[in-house]
């Protein structure tokens, strides 16, 4: 309790930061409110309506229209998600459930301040939806998927499959110990941060992220996140988990996979690069054009990856809360109920769709960078300065002209100095023989 209220109390802290000046008094006095409750649950649940009020009030200022749906989503996804307090982890849950909605209020708050408004493209606000939908929709699947493996189940067919997955033999029927741990609820966060801070830059108009850009890393995360899904419905081990197209019949999705993984980025940033027009008129130089490459690439497999985590652990969700999708799901009518909870269970434990959301944008990034660096030239082969020769992605062409040959007295000729330091016309000059009286004559060997 005391780390959940250490929390809520930094993350209410952090939301009175964005309340306008005109209202930042009244959240300070909702806020202070906090105090007059009793300490525990009834405390963090004051402060949690707090927060929300809080955040709620400081959309409104912004759009009342959007604010409004962003509430009803954001509201019914957390009710969906929210744990019962006899799980096991319920605190580190619901402290996950308020501190999302919070980071979903709140930063876009943030990245209007620091990043601008989002860009008039219908891509950049298609991207932005989406990727606030994904999310909500991740919140009460994971709420069902994460505590399923430490649930005791109720069915005595099913519990030799728990037990032989080398649960505790001492919980009763119905219980759950499982939930997400505090170290892996943090990490979540930080991974959605992450996330959603970069869906909000590359669609915000101070960004340096093209329109092309955004419309090339999208469309080809899609195709890459519907493949993906196609090969791993319901998590990935070893082999490909879709039981609609068993055996060598999914050998064709497999390879598209793969191919899309690695090739997917560099088919991306190649199609913004060469869509990049820059800013002027001048022709855009090829360190930006790898710039706008690496940003589609890296967009393509996180756009990928969040999709196929939101289809497939929504796919898993539906075998374990409704039943009669389990028979086609598994593309199985007559499937015991111990091998069902079986697949349901190997499901459910597969870390597989946060691996991918942390390694797909790792990878794009890499192949990116390369392929990019192939096609517009890589940006440590630039010349240094000084130094001849075409530029990476340049082309050939003529050499320039060659250097002027210092003088036979060593020192390169300076016609400003020359100019500069030259004696002024005298009477002396007019004299005949004045110049052997200017200048000594060279002695001359006897």
């Amino acid at each position: 309790m005391g780390k959940l209220s250490w929390a809520a109390v930094a993350a209410g802290r952090g939301t009175l930061r964005l309340v306008a000046g005109g209202r930042r008094d009244w959240a300070e006095a909702v806020w202070a409110e906090a105090h007059e409750v009793p300490p525990g649950w009834s405390r963090l649940a004051w402060r949690a309506g707090g927060m929300w009020l809080i955040a709620r009030e400081t959309l409104m200022v912004y759009k009342p229209g959007r604010a409004l749906l962003f509430a009803v989503a954001a509201g019914a996804a957390a009710w969906a998600a929210w744990p019962d307090s006899s799980a096991g982890h319920a605190a580190a849950g619901q402290f996950g459930v308020i501190a999302t909605v919070l980071l979903l209020a709140g930063l876009p708050l943030l990245a209007r301040r620091f990043f601008g408004p989002v860009t008039d493209s219908r891509t950049a606000r298609f991207l932005r939806v989406g990727g606030y939908a994904a999310i909500l929709a991740l919140m009460p699947a994971m709420a069902v998927v994460d505590p399923f493996p430490g649930t005791v189940p109720q069915r005595g067919a099913e519990l030799p499959v728990f037990y032989a997955a080398g649960n505790p033999r001492s919980d009763l029927p119905g219980t759950s110990s499982g939930g997400p741990p505090w170290p892996g609820e943090i990490t979540l966060l930080i991974l959605t941060a992450l996330y959603v801070v970069a869906l909000l830059w590359v669609t915000s108009r101070r960004s340096p992220t093209a329109p092309a850009t955004v419309a090339a890393g999208t469309g080809v995360g899609i195709v890459f996140g519907l493949v993906m899904y196609s090969v791993a419905p319901l998590g990935l081990n070893k082999d490909a988990t879709n039981p609609w197209l068993s055996g060598s019949r999914i050998d064709p999705l497999v390879a598209l996979a793969w191919i899309l993984l690695l090739g997917g980025p560099v088919a991306a940033a190649v199609v913004a690069g060469w869509r990049y027009r820059g800013s002027g008129r001048s022709v855009p130089s090829a360190d930006a054009r790898i710039g706008q490459g690496v940003v589609a690439g890296v967009l393509a497999n996180l756009v990928g990856a969040l999709l196929v985590a939101v289809l497939g652990t929504g796919t898993i969700a539906l075998t374990i809360k409704v039943a009669w999708l389990r028979p086609w799901i598994f593309h199985s009518p007559h499937l015991s109920a111990a091998a069902t909870y079986g697949h349901e269970l190997t499901a459910s434990q597969s870390p597989i769709y946060a691996f991918m959301c942390v390694t797909f944008p790792i990878i794009a990034l890499i192949m990116s960078t390369l392929g990019g660096g192939m096609v517009w030239g890589l940006p440590w082969s630039m010349p240094a300065a000084g130094q001849s020769g075409p530029r990476p992605g340049g082309g050939g062409g003529p050499a320039g002209p060659e250097p002027t040959p210092d003088p036979p007295n060593g020192r390169l000729a300076d016609p400003d100095q020359d100019r500069l330091t030259a004696r002024p016309p005298s009477l002396l000059d007019q004299v005949p023989g004045s110049e052997d009286r200017r200048e000594p004559r060279a002695l001359q060997p006897v």
